[in-house]
């Protein structure tokens, strides 16, 4: 039983420890583990009947693949998987130039309470949800009372109707989801950038290097690590999109479906009309196992690249 009783001792030894992380590992199997079980609905046809969840599960009809073939067969697939890439590829790259930036320039404030004043109002906009934001965006792009529109006739130009033109709202989407989520991912970078050994700048001070220059060669080559890693969790959840951002934000506009219409609004609106399960099922399924691959194919990539750099 040696072989037993050490591994006792190691788990008696860091107890403290395993209860701290033993909320954590509760939340994951009650909410990401378990309901793992229901990916079984992709392939079936369920239908709500009389009895218990499971029994109808079980009695449901098995239709192998044809949930997958409602989006990949349908008249909006290229448009909503051309919005939901692209869409997040300008989001990965934007974020990460503009959070590192905002990084290093907070951390080059030298007054360090404004330095926290400015933080605070970046992160601030994480916080607020996609509805109360939608009621201040509408307060700007209102046709009738907008404060864009009022500008526009104050200088005698022609009211745009921006809830019913999809052409500007690519870039009001793009502008809306970096406001909303650079502060946040800022602090990470400014993180890393406070644990930075000050000899390295110190040294660069004595042989004369300018800020840029201890910027590109310090600041920015300590982050690549991290750049690295949260690029490719990014990239991971490329399939996924800020529901609130791409349906409360447009207001659910349907003259705006060409430039907002994405992979999960397309499943939502189509779960709201048909009601079908399996079918938002597969969705998901399959948008989770597109991620996991591109996990791993940038991980491998990176590894090939620097083995040192990589994930895992």
């Amino acid at each position: 039983m040696e072989w037993l009783s050490r591994p006792l001792r190691d788990i008696y030894k860091n107890r403290i420890w395993l209860l701290m992380v033993l909320p954590g590992l509760i939340w994951f199997i009650l909410f990401a583990y378990i309901p793992m079980g229901g990916q079984i609905l992709a392939f079936k046809d369920f239908r709500q009947g009389h009895g218990g969840f499971i029994s109808n599960v079980i009695n449901s009809e098995w239709v192998g693949f044809e949930n997958f073939e409602y989006l990949f067969t349908s008249n909006d697939a290229w448009e909503i998987t051309r919005n939901t890439l692209g869409y997040n590829l300008v989001g990965i790259f934007l974020g990460l130039v503009f959070a590192v930036t905002f990084a290093i320039i907070l951390s080059e404030i030298a007054n360090k309470k404004l330095a926290k004043i400015y933080q605070t109002g970046m992160l601030f906009p994480h916080f607020l949800s996609w509805v109360v934001v939608s009621y201040f965006a509408f307060a700007f792009l209102s046709k009738d009372n907008g404060l864009l529109n009022n500008i526009f006739s104050f200088f005698g130009l022609e009211a745009v109707s921006f809830y019913y033109e999809s052409e500007y709202w690519p870039f009001i989407l793009v502008f809306m989801g970096l406001w909303k989520s650079v502060g946040y991912s800022t602090i990470f970078y400014l993180a890393a950038i406070v644990g930075i050994d000050r000899s390295y700048y110190e040294a660069a001070m004595i042989d004369g290097a300018t800020k840029w220059q201890q910027v590109k060669h310090i600041t920015i080559p300590m982050l690549v690590p991290l750049m690295i890693i949260l690029t490719i969790l990014a990239l991971g959840g490329i399939f996924n999109s800020d529901f609130g951002l791409f349906y409360q934000l447009p207001r659910d506009s349907g003259a705006l479906y060409e430039a907002t219409n994405v992979i999960d609004t397309y499943v939502y609106r189509a779960l709201q009309n048909n009601g079908d399960i399996g079918m938002s099922t597969a969705v998901g399924l399959y948008k989770s196992t597109v991620g996991f691959i591109l996990v791993l194919l940038t991980n491998y990539i990176v590894r090939k690249i620097d083995e040192e750099q990589a994930l895992f």
